[in-house]
């Protein structure tokens, strides 16, 4: 099979298209023919050596894809080949081919097509892990999400809604906002006009929101903190604003905050089909009835991934980016 293989640590023009041996298949796994993937972050660390896949991963970028099973493993159960589906992977989508644990596999929700679908697992199965499992967002609680146009962002804007929370969400131009705001965001704050703390506390009275999720780390630890309500939650999910900082101790404790933070490749099969199995009950019916979709920005095909790459790293897409072998 055809598959993007990293050459080197670099920048994008070290993703190459070369001719790989296809994957082995194990007792517990399907083999899907890969329709689409979809990027991520994390794949552009990857890229630069400073993310390396876990042990036994795929040594291939792509934490999701979607398409076509085409083997089956002697212990799986439920799903045949032929059958259309969305996987949540630990690596090795930026290929035809791909090999993943039958419980890391979604079925492709009606009404999103099979090359849409690519851009799914991991956003969802992402925020749901984090915002609700974790971070137990309810119904009537208020929720600031960083980041609000990216693929992350986009995707919990709209479950949130879908939920009954109130969503502010953080963006840096107006065309963003202006996304955020089509997706259901009640308040929409530009990140570099405006103090997102200061906007926070004047739409909630001075309260602060009850869950936040970050992209950032630590140029925003200390303003997250701030911007908490009583009980308030903070879910980490990325260090795009660095790894360490400092912060006073002393706000975690009038208000009993609680400071996460969560990743979800290093996780074991077990621990991603039991997110899997969750995100299928709880986020499939609200895509199904039409209050969340997916948001893709541009498609690529996979021998352009490096062009792709170029694009997640200016920061001009909204939602997703796909490569499509």
């Amino acid at each position: 099979m055809k598959a993007i293989v990293i050459t080197t640590g670099g920048g994008p023009e070290v993703l190459q298209l070369q001719q790989v041996e296809d994957p082995e298949l194990k007792d517990d796994e399907v083999l899907i023919k890969v329709e689409a993937t979809a990027l991520n972050r994390a794949d552009t660390l990857q890229r630069k050596g400073s993310y390396p896949p876990p042990k036994g991963a795929s040594p291939y970028p792509g934490l999701e894809c979607s398409g076509t099973i085409q083997a089956v493993g002697k212990n799986v159960l439920g799903w045949r080949v032929g059958d259309q589906v969305c996987a949540l992977l630990s690596g090795g989508g930026y290929a035809e081919k791909v090999a993943v644990p039958a419980g890391q596999v979604l079925p492709i929700p009606l009404g999103v097509s099979l090359k849409e679908a690519a851009g799914l697992p991991e956003v969802a199965c992402t925020v749901w892990s984090t915002v609700f499992m974790m971070s137990r967002l309810s119904a009537r609680e208020t929720f600031l999400v960083h980041g609000g146009s990216s693929g992350i962002g986009t995707f919990a804007i709209q479950i949130a809604k879908s939920k009954g929370a109130t969503v502010f969400a953080t963006a840096g131009n107006e065309e963003k906002l202006a996304f955020c705001k089509s997706l259901g965001a009640d308040l929409c704050i530009n990140y570099k006009t405006e103090d997102f703390v200061a906007c926070v506390k004047e739409e909630t009275g001075g309260k602060g929101v009850d869950v936040i999720l970050d992209c950032i780390g630590a140029a925003y630890l200390q303003r997250n903190l701030d911007s908490l309500n009583f009980d308030g939650r903070l879910c980490i999910i990325g260090l795009q604003g660095g790894a360490v900082t400092e912060i006073k101790l002393n706000t975690l404790f009038p208000k009993r905050l609680t400071v996460q933070g969560a990743a979800l490749r290093p996780r074991n099969p077990e621990n991603k089909a039991m997110v899997v199995n969750e995100v299928e009950k709880n986020v499939w019916p609200e895509i199904v009835a039409g209050k969340v979709k997916p948001i893709i920005y541009k498609s690529f095909p996979l021998s352009e991934a490096g062009e792709a790459h170029k694009l997640m790293e200016s920061n001009e897409h909204i939602g997703k980016i796909l490569l499509v072998p």
